[in-house]
């Protein structure tokens, strides 16, 4: 499901002039930019209009039309991107735990990550978990906790199965578990066919600026800074249009199936 990336569309989208050389810097930077860049959003789903995975349609999206997208995008791209500046890149799918009890046991993987290879040492890589997710890749090694940009993350566990935390408010918390063992295509179009179902009815978005991490869910903003979270409850279209556009940098689409959509994430909580 991928080709060549455009390399040169991808620098000028993220806004970057630096060294492209397959370093540990360069994966660095590269991907805090990209998540500062390129916000998850669900947008497609939540009109009910298909997500496709080759990368000219990702490219076409992301890129091109200034959009964001969720995590088979960000990371099938960034994916492309990598390999296209020579390192050596393996996509693996994920169970994701964030937002369930300590006890869940994902049934199916429903996110993808990457294993980057730089000079014989592996690197988890992921622009594409949105809310709590990394800004930084970081080395494949349990029990060892990481500094990124923007917070303290773990691996747990080895071969075969590894699990990710991220610590939040001084607690930490699991974010997905997740194999070395390659995606195959057929695994990806699984994985879209039901992330497509997951994202249908709720709106959704993240992205990082500056010290701050920006998420909201339906109408409720959330943005994170220094241990403190501010809140703001959107009350209306023009307010989420007006924050999807200000504050997380996506050029909405022009279709008569965008505001319908929207208007779901002000319907009022049940029970």
């Amino acid at each position: 499901m991928t080709d060549e990336a455009n390399l040169d569309a991808y620098l000028r989208r993220i806004n970057y002039a630096g060294s492209i050389a397959p370093t540990i810097e360069t994966l660095q930077a590269i991907h805090r930019v990209h998540v500062s860049t390129i916000p998850f959003e669900n947008l497609d789903p939540l009109m009910e209009r298909p997500v496709r995975l080759q990368l000219s349609d990702i490219e076409q999206k992301l890129l091109l039309e200034r959009r964001g997208g969720y995590c088979l995008e960000h990371n099938l791209l960034l994916k492309a991107v990598l390999q296209s500046m020579d390192y050596a890149v393996t996509a693996v799918g994920a169970g994701v735990l964030w937002g369930y009890p300590a006890d869940h046991q994902p049934q199916q993987n429903s996110h993808i990550a990457l294993l980057v290879d730089v000079g014989g040492v592996t690197w988890l890589a992921d622009v594409g978990f949105g809310g709590p997710g990394m800004t930084g890749p970081i080395r494949l090694r349990a029990d060892d906790e990481q500094e990124t940009p923007h917070g303290r993350y773990r691996l747990s566990g080895g071969y075969p199965k590894w699990r990710l935390d991220s610590q939040i408010a001084g607690e930490w918390r699991a974010l997905y578990e997740f194999t070395a063992s390659p995606l195959g295509n057929d695994d990806l179009v699984a994985m879209n066919d039901y992330a497509m179902q997951r994202h249908r009815d709720n709106l959704m978005a993240a992205r990082i600026e500056g010290a701050k991490r920006h998420a909201l869910r339906n109408n409720r903003l959330n943005t994170h800074e220094n241990g403190e979270t501010t809140t703001r409850m959107l009350t209306s279209l023009i307010e989420i249009r007006d924050v999807l556009t200000n504050v997380f940098g996506i050029v909405l689409p022009e279709t008569d199936r965008l505001d319908p959509a929207l208007e779901k994430a002000l319907r009022p909580v049940a029970g």
